[in-house]
């Protein structure tokens, strides 16, 4: 049994899970009862994606694809010595509309899912749906794949996340397009109940204000972040995907 199976199978037979309340911004409401104190060598890579129905991760949205990509590049990544911040993974899940919750932060060690929410893409990337991607400046697009996330700042966007593209090609021009992650005022029901989607950004994944200091806060400095869509020129040019 895997360190993350294990850690799942405890989470979902403690009692606390049989109702796992949220908060008004769509984030999993933290327990402080769980399985932390059965940690183990957080090192180990994830190595087998049942493991995403012990999560129950299908009721939240996050299609089995998108997880099992994610783990694919996490484990790759972290053999090759690129994550430093191993207890958490965070999906974005960009096959889903921008009027669903489609970010997802997974507490590796712990084995819960501790944010869902809503998130934006680049305006040229779509309207409701991306299906557009780039990874060149002043494209407006979002770029998919896997990241590296790094330091906090203080910049136009208020508190944010730099991000640093892993694949040449697909998302490397990140640190020189400013794509981090950050709040906005555009990413909110309210925005969805006005204009019918979630506001779009210049590319760069902005989530709810209110809420993205906790989830910066957490998955900073050297976590993995994937930028998911089934998108065919992706998964062809994706060397972690084909490692």
């Amino acid at each position: 049994m895997t360190l993350l199976r294990y850690a799942f199978a405890l989470f979902i037979i403690l009692p606390l899970t049989a109702a796992v309340p949220t908060n008004s911004h769509g984030s999993l409401v933290h327990s402080k009862h769980s399985a932390a104190t059965l940690l183990a060598n957080s090192m180990t890579p994830i190595t087998n994606t049942d493991d995403y129905y012990l999560a129950n991760l299908s009721n939240s949205g996050l299609s089995r694809s998108a997880f099992t990509c994610a783990i694919k590049g996490y484990n790759y990544l972290l053999q090759q010595h690129r994550i430093s911040n191993t207890a958490f993974l965070t999906i974005i899940d960009y096959s889903m509309p921008s009027t669903q919750k489609r970010l997802y932060v997974l507490d590796i060690q712990h084995g819960k899912l501790i944010f869902n929410t809503w998130v934006a893409h680049g305006r040229e990337s779509g309207y409701n749906y991306a299906s557009d991607f780039s990874n060149e400046d002043d494209s407006h697009k979002s770029s998919l794949g896997f990241y590296i996330t790094g330091k906090t700042y203080e910049g136009a966007n208020g508190y944010s996340l730099k991000l640093i593209g892993c694949e040449k090609g697909i998302n490397d021009h990140a640190v020189n397009r400013a794509i981090v992650m950050h709040g906005a005022a555009y990413v909110s029901e309210a925005i969805i109940r006005m204009q019918g989607c979630l506001g779009r950004s210049f590319g760069c994944p902005a989530i709810p204000l209110g809420l993205h200091k906790k989830i910066i806060d957490r998955i900073k400095n050297g976590s993995c972040l994937f930028l998911y869509h089934p998108n065919k020129q992706y998964s062809t040019h994706s060397k972690i995907l084909d490692s």
